[in-house]
C-alpha cells in the first residue's frame, strides 16, 4: 500500500497524463480534419476541371455538327 502522499502524486502524474493524452488527440483530430477539408477542395477542382473537359469536348461535337450542316 502507498502511502498517502504517493497516492497522491500517482493520480496528480495520471491526471496530467490523460490530460496530454487528450490534447495528442484533439491535435490528431484537428489535423484530420484539415486533411479532409484539403481532400474534398482538391476533388471540387477536379471536377470542376473534368466538366470544363466535357463542355469543351461537346463544344467540339457541336461545331462540327454545324460545319457538315
Amino acid at each position: 500500500m502507498y502511502s498517502e502522499y504517493e497516492q497522491i502524486a500517482r493520480n496528480e502524474n495520471e491526471k496530467k497524463k490523460e490530460k496530454e493524452e487528450k490534447k495528442e488527440n484533439n491535435e490528431k483530430k484537428k489535423e484530420k480534419m484539415k486533411e479532409d477539408k484539403k481532400k474534398e477542395k482538391e476533388k471540387k477542382k477536379e471536377k470542376k476541371v473534368e466538366k470544363k473537359k466535357k463542355d469543351k469536348r461537346e463544344d467540339k461535337k457541336e461545331k462540327k455538327k454545324e460545319k457538315k450542316e
